[in-house]
């Protein structure tokens, strides 16, 4: 094998996978953004890494968002909105944070592989990728690395999407764009 050849086995995973996914899902979870006031996005590990570069684009296109845990984040409300990136569905401290966005009345969308999961069951809005679960052996790559992988292209489709309903364009998008690099 060669890296190329795994690049090849890689893309060929993620388009399988992309061609599974419920647009209709899709639809729901980005009426949620739009509606909110507010949006908290939350992941960790990996899943943290690649939601936080969906939050910067959606700060890009104008709204506000801030990641669950930095010490800029505002106090929650009725309206808000809280996206959690997470595979398993199961993390614990994800799970009590759901939990306690459901108990303020902030709405709460996931992407997720497990449609049965704890926060599933508390989301408003779920989008289930196809993937492999840490342990599952059903993808080629280590550990979650489909569902990262998967999730961070969605994250760019939805925004594409969000250009379309907001009539933004890079250009729009970039005046909003940090100087401060």
């Amino acid at each position: 094998m060669s890296v190329k050849n795994n690049l090849e086995i890689i893309l060929n995973e993620l388009k399988q996978n992309s061609q599974i996914v419920n647009d209709n899902d899709f639809q729901n979870f980005i009426k949620e953004i739009v509606k909110a006031h507010h949006i908290y996005l939350l992941g960790k590990g990996r899943s943290g890494l690649i939601i936080s570069a969906f939050a910067n684009r959606l700060m890009h296109l104008g709204f506000s968002v801030s990641l669950v845990g930095e010490i800029t984040s505002p106090h929650s409300k009725s309206g808000d909105l809280l996206i959690i990136g997470s595979g398993s569905g199961e993390t614990p401290s994800l799970v009590s944070i759901a939990q306690t966005a459901k108990d303020e009345q902030v709405r709460v969308a996931l992407i997720t592989i497990n449609e049965n999961s704890t926060i599933a069951s508390l989301a408003d809005s779920t989008v289930v990728l196809p993937g492999a679960s840490k342990l599952s052996g059903k993808s080629k790559q280590p550990m979650a690395s489909a569902f990262e992988q998967l999730s961070f292209l969605v994250y760019d489709a939805i925004i594409l999407e969000l250009m379309k309903k907001l009539n933004e364009n890079s250009d729009s998008m970039f005046q909003r764009h940090t100087n401060f690099e």
